[in-house]
């Protein structure tokens, strides 16, 4: 099935909403469920729910930052980052679909997490995975966005040749 240039613009746009929603939609239960730092074990120690404002980026970086510095590098710096890369994956037809489908995932992660610090002043991050090997710091959905489209779009440049957003093209 061909898709039309209209279509692929609504799938992807579809996508990123599908994203943001995801995400806000569980930081809203959360906001109104737990407390914060109130801690609820789902499956013993390996899977925590809690709740954690955080001021900053990733790991709370930033946080310390003045408000001017603040809102140029927490907002207005990703906001142009996701709008470019928005406008790349919506004009250019040359990506694979594991690119295109990481890049929107990434961007609705992004544009969710950049929601929270504009209406709210901080990130709602609620989730805990420990499984030995494997611990994470506090996280949301919306890193969870993140993260997915980052391994789609690392694996789709490792594997894909049509891929141009990481090579040349060739003839």
């Amino acid at each position: 099935m061909k898709i039309t240039p209209k279509l692929r613009i609504i799938l992807v746009l579809s996508l990123v909403l599908l994203n943001i929603s995801c995400d806000q939609i569980s930081k809203n239960v959360v906001r109104r469920a737990i407390e914060p730092y109130q801690r609820i074990e789902i499956f013993k120690d390996n899977f925590v729910l809690t709740k954690v404002e955080n001021r900053g980026a990733a790991y709370s970086l930033g946080s310390d930052l003045g408000p001017a510095l603040k809102i140029i590098l927490l907002q207005i710096l990703p906001i142009l980052v996701l709008l470019i890369l928005l406008r790349q994956i919506l004009i250019k037809t040359n990506y694979s679909r594991e690119t295109i489908i990481g890049f929107a995932f990434i961007i609705g992660g992004g544009i969710g997490n950049l929601f929270d610090r504009i209406v709210y002043g901080s990130v709602t991050d609620f989730l805990i995975l420990d499984l030995g090997i494997i611990k994470t710091e506090i996280f949301n959905m919306a890193d969870v966005s993140i993260m997915f489209g980052s391994l789609l779009v690392l694996t789709s440049a490792i594997f894909n040749k049509k891929d141009s957003f990481f090579r040349e093209k060739t003839q």
